[in-house]
């Protein structure tokens, strides 16, 4: 079964620092855009950062300048370095991947992992 495994999410106070890591089962990511979403308690998921297996990046205005994602291809994982978190930055966060580039959409993804919850709280 192909899918995708995060880690590292978990509880930190305003300002602190995660990383998130996303790893799949199953196959290799060289060839696929892998894209972070994320979704808060009553509100829709929304998209984080994306890169492609170009290594071309996008981040969401929100997070600009305080993620930032890359990809080991060696080690077939991607990551979410997360600085100066904010309260209003938690929400379980999900990868995705899909063919080549990136989409907005999240329907275009096709692996996806469980999520790793994110809390910022002091």
């Amino acid at each position: 079964q192909l899918q995708l495994v995060e880690s590292g999410g978990g509880l930190v106070q305003p300002g602190g620092s995660l990383r998130l890591s996303c790893a799949p089962s199953g196959f290799t990511l060289h060839y696929y855009a892998i894209a972070w979403f994320r979704q808060a308690p009553g509100k829709e998921r929304e998209g984080v950062s994306c890169i492609t297996s170009s290594a071309s990046i996008n981040y969401a205005g929100s997070v600009k300048g305080r993620f930032t994602i890359s990809r080991d291809n060696a080690k077939n994982t991607v990551y979410l370095q997360m600085d100066s978190l904010k309260p209003e930055d938690t929400a379980i966060y999900y990868c995705a991947a899909r063919g080549l580039k990136c989409y907005a959409d999240d329907s275009y993804y096709t692996y996806w992992g469980q999520g790793t919850q994110v809390t910022v709280s002091s």
